[in-house]
């Protein structure tokens, strides 16, 4: 691949020690051009001298927030100090299958479209097989995802000037599920492989592990996306169902 196509991997980490090294060993195992900036967004838990280990490695760019920011502005100040003309966004508590981004990389280009997700594989929080796959649509709308989000910020590779036209924001609601809304209301329609390529782990800690305060940042989504209070009613009702339907069967 040219330099041209360097992908930049954004990894946001905070208290993220104990799975940091699988997420970013899963990416340098990735057939492509890339480099992985890990931003440390005001860790206490010995995030630094487990990146220690990887100094030597001038692929990884180990960068650490002043303050704590949160995971928008955490990952949009990995958007600015990226140099490819990807990016692919990896939480610190996932990780990806060998031959993630090449495929991803192979399908844009030959789609010309701005962005590509995967499917995904289920873990336990401390990383045991959960055996659910959860697939995904290889063609996705805006209408497709006003009902359900079907793009997991983990599987995504996108076009930097993209996500340098929409930034991260609102760490209140479901920040990424809002900005692909917004890509995707613009953009019409992005692809995916419905492979499960990407290893997500189904944290105790997240913001959105309680059920009901995942719903009401849902519906705060499609207030911030500017709907009136019926039509982000009527969104997350048919979200909610898809939901059930998608964890549950």
């Amino acid at each position: 691949m040219q330099n041209t196509d360097l992908i930049s991997v954004v990894i946001p980490a905070y208290n993220a020690s104990s799975t940091i090294a699988q997420a970013i060993d899963s990416v340098l195992k990735q057939e492509v051009s890339f480099e992985i900036l890990v931003i440390d967004d005001g860790s206490s838990d010995g995030l630094e001298q487990v990146m220690a280990c990887y100094r030597d490695d001038n692929r990884i760019i180990y960068l650490k927030n002043e303050t704590n920011l949160g995971p928008s502005e955490t990952r949009n100040r990995g958007v600015r100090e990226a140099n490819g003309n990807y990016i692919a966004f990896l939480d610190a508590d996932d990780y990806w299958a060998e031959g993630k981004l090449i495929k991803q990389y192979q399908l844009l280009k030959e789609k010309n479209m701005v962005l590509c997700a995967t499917g995904r594989s289920l873990i336990t929080h401390d990383g045991a097989s959960m055996n659910r796959n959860i697939p995904v649509k290889e063609i996705i709308t805006y209408e497709d995802m006003l009902h359900q989000n079907w793009i997991n910020n983990s599987s995504v590779l996108v076009k930097k000037d993209v996500l340098s036209e929409f930034p991260m924001e609102a760490d209140d609601v479901h920040e990424d599920y809002l900005l692909w809304l917004k890509v995707l209301k613009k953009y019409k329609q992005v692809c995916a492989i419905n492979e499960p390529l990407l290893f997500y782990r189904m944290s105790k800690n997240s913001k959105s592990g309680s059920k009901w305060k995942s719903a009401r940042m849902t519906y705060q989504t499609y207030r911030k996306l500017g709907m009136n209070r019926l039509q982000a009613l009527k969104c997350f009702v048919s979200y909610a169902l898809a939901g059930i339907k998608k964890y549950y069967g």
